[in-house]
């Protein structure tokens, strides 16, 4: 700011004078809708605050509503050592036991000795048949194909149903081994000479003349044998999914056990206690904000304010009256305090949960209901109707969305105020300095003038004396 010499003629009409009566103006004017802004400022921050309580409330409800809260399973075995159980969502709760008698092995050969794995393995020019099972691969061979070539040949051509390895037994002493892809019999492997050049080593009938090992089998390929509650079952693989709908059961080891397959009892006590949290958090924010006080500085933020007001009571009241006529919450094990605060007991829910699974899953989640006399009834389920009151206020577009709009729109509008108002200082506090500077230029001039006419007549008093 330039310096003002406003007030230089008459030290009366000053700039400070000016900045005193702007002040005056301001704080009657400016100060009042800054006071306004700062507040609904306030407020926005707080609302944002409770806003985030409430997203999480409502997203905690559509987790729960979703499908696999209650259809989600936990499976236990006596000796894990013997069998691997997976059950998928919704397969049947049950008890078995298995037997393994046997697990479903690969079909595995070997061939004869070679030296070094850069051996040759014919004396010309030809082809193979390689047999696994019902599958024939013809594979060409020359005077220079190695025992490595053909291990890289087999793999190439054979591939998915057997796999080529060497294996170093000692020294000077190489073998090819042939392993069936897949399990259980009827993958039995063999290889046969087309042209009459194949190393007898390679062959399923070696020339006993020769005194020269052929193919010999390590291990041959049979089918899993298995009891199921004493049924006897066998498959080709060690990995049975088609035997109950939606579990799969992996064969490790013979031996006996019992598997108990059952509700994730671990996963809907965390899903339920996600929504019992996040509901504490809303209404414990809820309570804070629109608590009433004598004392302002107790006040809560949206205490004179009847949406968020009566947001917290839909919250309070739906807890209350939800199950439809078919229990209560804290029938289930979800208790509320005298603070509104919700608890999950955990003993409550497990018991409901050992008494009747299906019914505890329709109350929550929707369903069929079982009643005490037998009858059924068709729930829409409590969390589906939490959901739907939470949801008047927090969906998009809903209730809260339209609080925070009316609060952007009050700050807007209160900033527009301000501005105008701040406008019209500025404009009436420049023409005041204009005007102040042309009396000041008046004033001087007059007491120019009465300086003036002092002198004269102290002049003309001094010349009579």
């Amino acid at each position: 700011m330039g310096i003002s010499s406003l007030g230089a003629g008459s030290s009366i009409l000053t700039q400070d004078v000016i900045d005193q009566l702007r002040a005056a103006d301001e704080s009657k004017f400016v100060t009042p809708l800054d006071s306004k802004i700062k507040a609904e400022d306030k407020k926005s921050d707080k609302f944002d605050f409770l806003n985030a309580h409430m997203d999480n409330l409502y997203e905690s409800l559509k987790s729960l509503n979703e499908y696999g809260v209650f259809e989600s399973r936990s499976t236990s075995v006596g000796n894990d050592s013997i069998v691997e159980i997976n059950a998928k969502e919704s397969s049947d709760i049950q008890d078995f036991s298995l037997e393994v008698e046997n697990i479903a092995t690969k079909e595995i050969v070997q061939s004869g000795s070679f030296d070094s794995k850069t051996a040759k393995i014919s004396d010309g020019d030809g082809s193979m048949k390689l047999s696994v099972g019902d599958k024939d691969f013809t594979i060409d061979y020359n005077v220079s194909t190695t025992l490595e070539d053909l291990k890289n040949l087999i793999n190439d051509k054979a591939d998915g149903s057997v796999s080529a390895t060497i294996v170093q037994v000692s020294s000077g002493n190489f073998k090819l081994l042939l392993s069936s892809d897949e399990t259980g019999t009827g993958k039995d492997i063999s290889i046969t000479d087309n042209d009459d050049h194949l190393s007898d080593k390679l062959l399923d009938d070696a020339d006993p003349d020769d005194d020269v090992d052929g193919m010999t089998t390590v291990q041959d390929g049979v089918d899993a044998k298995f009891k199921f509650n004493g049924v006897e079952i066998t498959r080709e693989s060690n990995s049975v999914d088609d035997l109950l709908s939606g579990v799969t059961i992996t064969l490790k080891d013979v031996g006996k056990t019992n598997v108990n397959i059952q509700q994730d009892r671990e996963h809907i006590e965390e899903r339920i206690t996600n929504f019992v949290d996040k509901y504490n958090s809303a209404i414990y924010q809820l309570s804070e904000d629109t608590k009433s006080s004598q004392e302002v500085s107790e006040r809560g933020a949206f205490s004179s304010d009847s949406v968020i007001k009566g947001m917290k009571s839909s919250l309070v009241n739906i807890i209350s009256t939800v199950g439809e006529g078919q229990g209560k919450l804290l029938d289930f094990g979800i208790e509320v305090g005298d603070d509104g605060r919700l608890s999950l007991n955990s003993t409550k829910l497990n018991e409901k949960l050992d008494e009747d699974p299906a019914n505890v899953k329709s109350f929550f989640t929707g369903g069929t209901f079982t009643k005490s006399d037998g009858n059924t009834v068709e729930l829409k389920g409590v969390f589906d109707e939490i959901e739907t009151e939470v949801a008047k206020y927090s969906k998009y577009g809903a209730v809260l969305d339209t609080f925070k709009d009316s609060m952007t729109a009050r700050v807007k509008s209160l900033t527009e105020q301000k501005e105008k108002a701040i406008e019209r200082l500025d404009t009436t506090y420049a023409t005041m300095k204009k005007r102040f500077a042309s009396y000041d230029l008046m004033i001087s001039k007059f007491n120019n003038a009465s300086s003036m006419f002092t002198q004269m007549i102290d002049a003309e008093l001094a010349a009579k004396n």
